[in-house]
């Protein structure tokens, strides 16, 4: 039997529901039995809980941040218990999956036009032309002589980190890429063999210091039905390391963004990292373009993520006993129009600085804390350390007095993304019996 197969509270000294008893007999007494795949950031927050105590492979485990190979071989036949969590959805890949993201989307866009019209459907307009190879071949041939010049990006649909990519501008580089994988199904089988899409390339980038760049947004998914969305106030620039041009599309620095792949960058400085934190980047477009200009920005991002989740919620096997922390890739074009490029299931937590390690312990710490496996919390909540919240069955509004708006309350999206994050004030005055700890 294995340790998912049957989760019960059996052990005297640890159990993980909270007692609502004396406060001496929970000290000491209760406990969250946990089990963590990922060696990184996840575990020193984990490590660093009080009354959370990791278990073995063996035992057993009230919380499980596993990653999804485990899932997909264990999920199914796992019985758990009413209190048991798991940081992913059964079949999270029909938003983090490329091509299953765009199909999902162009029929969720479809189907808007259909009730809503074309000015509703026209908000599900941010992201690229794709089709996924090479059953979409044909289709992709005839949108590409239709725009003669224009530069394609081919990616891996199940592979993160910059592998696998490329870009091309030849009709010839892709019939060539299509011999060979007709040439590979012949030596093996067809299911072993990687899906890609080829998506049109954002030619416009919207650059800084002549450098391309996007943006990583992390967005916390508790329930689909209804659906219950947590945007996070940190994020980042990631930055190329070469300034940006089409005359050359072979370099990889210039136009992949990844820090997996910038760090091999000959001048990669490891100090000083290719990020900004979402709060400087903001203050430097609001310095620039005006507050008007970047509320219109972020209120664009905002429509990003809950559309794309929309598009999946019907589709997404919803589960109590699940959640999902994704990490959004965005990338503005010179318009300051954003674009979706991919959605994460398991975005990297591991640091490229001590800057990056304290933002990622703060969001992995938050996670948590939204989860709640202590029981702290109301559910009434909008805002729980440095995650707000942005979509409770509907959009969830911040209230403000405003006398000049016919003496009534206006309304206003409860999303701070780049805005300050005093999660720590904010934790002490929610969690007052429950202390913040010391990063080790």
């Amino acid at each position: 039997m294995t340790s998912a197969s049957v989760l019960k509270n059996k052990t005297s000294g640890c159990k993980s529901s909270i007692d609502h008893g004396k406060s001496e007999e929970r000290e000491g007494r209760n406990c969250i039995r946990y089990k963590c795949v990922p060696l990184n950031t996840i575990k020193d927050v984990m490590h660093q809980r009080p009354n959370w105590i990791e278990v073995k492979d063996d035992g057993e485990w009230d919380f499980n941040w596993c990653d999804v190979g485990w899932l997909r071989e264990n999920f199914d036949h796992a019985y758990m218990e009413e209190h048991v969590r798991i940081n992913h959805f059964r079949n999270h890949y029909e938003l983090t999956r490329k091509n299953l993201m765009v199909k999902n989307l162009k029929r969720f866009q479809k189907n808007l036009e259909k009730d809503m019209g074309r000015t509703e459907a026209s908000k599900c307009d941010f992201f690229p032309s794709t089709y996924a190879m090479p059953s979409e071949y044909h289709l992709f041939v005839e949108e590409f002589n239709r725009n003669p010049g224009s530069t394609w990006i081919m990616k891996p649909v199940a592979k993160s980190q910059g592998k696998g990519i490329f870009l091309f501008r030849k009709l010839k580089d892709i019939i060539d890429w299509k011999k060979d994988r007709s040439r590979s199904e012949e030596q093996k089988d067809a299911a072993h063999l990687d899906s890609y899409v080829v998506q049109r390339y954002i030619e416009n980038p919207y650059l800084i210091n002549g450098r391309k760049f996007d943006l990583r947004v992390y967005v916390l998914v508790t329930s689909y039905v209804p659906l219950k969305v947590w945007l996070y106030r940190d994020g980042f620039a990631r930055f190329s390391s070469s300034r940006f041009s089409l005359s050359t599309i072979d370099d990889k620095y210039m136009h992949l963004t990844n820090v997996s792949v910038q760090k091999t960058a000959p001048d990669y400085d490891p100090e000083k990292g290719c990020k900004w934190q979402m709060q400087q980047l903001r203050r430097y477009l609001t310095a620039k373009y005006g507050r008007e200009v970047v509320e219109t920005l972020f209120g664009d991002m905002d429509n990003i993520i809950i559309r794309s989740l929309q598009s999946v919620q019907k589709v997404i096997i919803n589960d109590k006993h699940c959640f999902e922390l994704y990490g959004y890739d965005i990338l503005l074009d010179h318009n300051l129009k954003p674009w979706l490029i991919e959605v994460n299931a398991s975005p990297s937590h591991a640091p490229s600085s001590q800057e990056d390690y304290e933002m990622k312990y703060g969001l992995l710490e938050d996670t948590l804390n939204v989860v709640d496996m202590e029981g702290r919390l109301t559910g009434q909540e909008k805002r729980v350390g440095g995650f707000d919240l942005m979509w409770n069955d509907g959009p969830v509004y911040t209230e403000d007095l405003n006398l000049q708006t016919f003496g009534s309350l206006s309304f206003t999206a409860n999303t701070h993304l780049g805005c300050v994050n005093d999660r720590e004030k904010n934790l002490r005055q929610l969690l007052k019996p429950f202390p913040l700890q010391k990063k080790i």
